[in-house]
């Protein structure tokens, strides 16, 4: 039982939206702390000092291992962690561990990067090239194409509900500005379409909507400069 809400680190993105569902399914008290990526609030030594990669979300979990606080940042180090204290959408058993895995750093390691270049190549880049914008809409299609693919004799990533969809909901939300067409994509969009009716990914995708709202970054050209002009400190 926890007794004590988990810290966590946070601002409404794709990465901070995959510990905000799994919170929310794991029906666990927690905290927010909005970190403020526009701003610079990534950059505050209380929080490089939790995560030093200047990047949410992190969390702290004050009933760690052993009953002390551990701290944990990159989100899917998060929701491994959540899922094997909690038990939890993340199986014991190694086999279908695995298939979870696979699909975790999938999303880690191809589907949030490529996305986000589409993002920022097609969204806030100062020019347009249609190299790269070219380059990065093909590349999430392709992506688009390996889900449609695993998804079309389960119903979820590595077959059951896992932290693997939760992982990848965020990043296929803004379809639209990443190019796509989800009509394209019959079973993934049968898939979107079930992630959207569990009650706790509304609610997880929900945190933070009315600060996120306060800023429009495909504007505010002093907030790209916060993000995209960062160098080594």
């Amino acid at each position: 039982m926890q007794s004590q809400p988990i810290d966590l680190y946070y601002w409404p993105t794709p990465n901070g939206w995959k510990i905000t569902i799994m919170l929310e399914e794991l029906g666990v008290p927690y905290t927010v702390h909005y970190i403020n990526i526009g701003k610079g609030d990534q950059f505050d030594p209380d929080f490089l000092a939790i995560a030093p990669n200047n990047r949410m979300p992190a969390i702290v979990d004050p009933q760690g291992p052993d009953g002390k606080p551990i701290s944990v940042f990159e989100s899917g180090a998060i929701l491994q962690y959540l899922g094997r204290k909690f038990r939890r959408f993340y199986p014991e058993e190694e086999r279908g561990r695995v298939e979870v895995d696979q699909w975790l750093f999938w999303q880690m390691g191809g589907l949030g990067p490529m996305a986000g270049q589409a993002h920022h190549f097609r969204q806030y880049a100062p020019e347009k090239v249609p190299y790269a914008i070219d380059r990065y809409t093909n590349e999430v299609n392709r992506l688009y194409g390996v889900m449609n693919k695993r998804l079309a004799d389960r119903p979820f990533l590595a077959g059951d509900y896992s932290i693997a969809d939760m992982a990848c909901i965020g990043w296929v939300l803004p379809y639209e500005r990443q190019g796509q067409n989800l009509d394209d994509f019959p079973d993934l969009r049968r898939w979107f379409d079930a992630m959207k009716a569990r009650p706790a990914v509304v609610k997880g995708i929900d945190v933070g909507k009315d600060v996120r709202n306060q800023s429009n970054l495909a504007t505010d050209k002093e907030a790209q400069k916060v993000l995209f002009g960062q160098r080594a400190r």
